[in-house]
């Protein structure tokens, strides 16, 4: 027996829950726990072929598009990454210019790279109260089209990893006016859709491209994803060969068979929903009683996510993280600036509800008892909103400006590269990527020049014991200093 299965078997039979992905929640009765090995198998006769699927495949796939109300819909067994790089990818040519929400995914940055796109940054809508990105206001991306007419594709996410919805149905109505494409990424809203409680789906909201991660927050493993193409907008012959280049020739038919299974399960629809909405409507109500610690969200919101924050505390977000893993055995899905997230599914139980329940009220008490003396609370100021920064060069040009300054080899050459403390680096124009993950949206971009903001939120971070990942070489970043 390896280790790493060693310790996941240990880990498995012990008391820690998860209040993180995936959506199955290591819950037996909600999937079939003799899954792996006896049906591990390879395209043998009568199984199909994911990429050429004419049987068995076909059929699952056309099953996904009618549940989830999408033209046609094409499993993914490579995460929602390869979905996102072949939806922009196919609806794009070199060089084209395309409207992006600058909160989305690192993966949206990296199919920016590759097609060498040019893009224009909707910045999401900041709540200083809540100190939480909000969404993407239908007038940005109006403004946005009209000011640049060489858009050829929008990309958004939502809802977000913290559960921040926008208004997909107007803003496609928006973007169909130009008569391109709406490219959705709704990694973290398969459920939507399934429930009244939750918001619609963003194919039924009139999305051209949708992406969906089964394992975030539905009974599905790790790596399972579906990408649906609707109307007359998005390049579907582009997408489907993009996605036959970029997803595994060997696709494991233990990961299709569990997409399988989750979507056979979404057809009991309420019955499958009722009783986790039920947990979820009584855990909101109680949050009301919370004195010190404060559960929030935006006006659109999809309430799957438990954002817990504590702002009004005298505590750290990353205190209250370690609190909860450490005293309590609660694994929560992330630590952000100021708050911590909790992500929940139908698989979760109500043992897990009331577990998280009582650990938010023992340390709200004691937050409480500590503050009624001293009222010491927790000041971040605008920690965790995207800090705007000057775009001087796309990524891709950042890329070949490196390439051609490193090709002489010469010190003269390697000079115009440096490596600067994050203290000293504002101004300059960054040559790396600089976020935390997750979520794994960019604080910086290579080609972008570093401004006092980011360097700002940077060095909170690390004020924090956040790491920022996508640097060489830590607490520097690499800069290019000519421009």
């Amino acid at each position: 027996m390896g280790n790493l299965y060693r310790q996941l078997c240990e880990y498995s039979e012990s008391d820690y829950y998860g209040f993180h992905m995936p959506g199955h929640k290591r819950n037996g009765s909600m999937m079939d726990e003799k899954l792996p090995c006896r049906i591990d198998i390879t395209e043998i006769e009568g199984f199909d072929d994911l990429h050429h699927a004419s049987g068995i495949l076909k059929e699952a796939q056309e099953s996904a598009a009618r549940v989830y109300g999408a033209d046609e819909t094409y499993f993914m067994v490579n995460g929602s990454t390869v979905g996102i790089l072949s939806a922009i990818l196919g609806n794009t040519k070199k060089g084209d210019t395309v409207l992006v929400a600058r909160n989305c995914h690192k993966s949206v940055y990296h199919a920016i790279f590759i097609n060498e796109l040019k893009p224009v940054y909707l910045y999401p809508e900041f709540s200083g109260e809540l100190q939480l990105n909000t969404e993407i206001s239908v007038s940005a991306v109006k403004t946005a089209l009209k000011e640049h007419s060489d858009i050829r594709a929008v990309i958004l996410v939502s809802p977000t990893y913290d559960g921040v919805i926008s208004d997909i149905g107007q803003i496609a109505d928006v973007v169909h006016e130009y008569r391109i494409p709406l490219i959705v990424d709704q990694a973290h809203g398969a459920h939507l859709g399934f429930h009244s409680y939750f918001g619609e789906n963003a194919n039924r909201q009139g999305a051209d491209v949708v992406i969906h991660s089964l394992h975030k927050t539905l009974p599905s493993l790790t790596q399972t994803a579906l990408l649906h193409m609707n109307g007359p907008y998005a390049n579907r012959r582009k997408v489907r060969r993009y996605l036959d280049m970029l997803q595994s020739s060997s696709p494991s038919y233990v990961l299709m068979a569990s997409i399988d299974g989750c979507i056979r399960m979404l057809e009991e629809g309420a019955e499958l929903f009722d009783p986790y909405v039920r947990q979820l409507q009584k855990f909101w109500e109680k949050t009301e009683e919370l004195k010190r610690l404060c559960v929030i969200r935006t006006e659109h919101f999809d309430p799957s996510k438990i954002v817990i924050s504590v702002k009004d505390t005298d505590i750290t977000s990353r205190e209250l993280y370690e609190t909860l893993l450490n005293r309590y055995h609660l694994q929560m899905e992330m630590v952000s600036g100021t708050y911590v997230l909790a992500m929940t599914s139908v698989g979760d139980t109500e043992e897990g509800f009331d577990r998280l329940w009582t650990a938010l009220t023992e340390i709200d008490q004691e937050c409480d008892a500590r503050m009624s003396e001293a009222e010491n609370q927790t000041d971040m100021g605008t920690l965790g909103r995207i800090a705007p920064v000057e775009q001087v060069f796309t990524s891709a040009e950042m890329e070949r400006i490196l390439e051609d300054a490193w090709e002489g080899d010469t010190q003269s050459d390697s000079d115009r590269v440096r490596h600067l403390r994050w203290e000293e680096s504002a101004g300059y124009i960054s040559t790396e990527y600089a976020y935390l993950y997750p979520p794994g949206i960019p604080i910086l971009v290579p080609g972008e020049r570093i401004s006092e903001e980011a360097v700002d939120t940077m060095l909170c971070y690390r004020k924090l014991d956040f790491h920022i990942e996508g640097l060489q070489k830590e607490d520097y970043i690499k800069v290019w200093a000519d421009g």
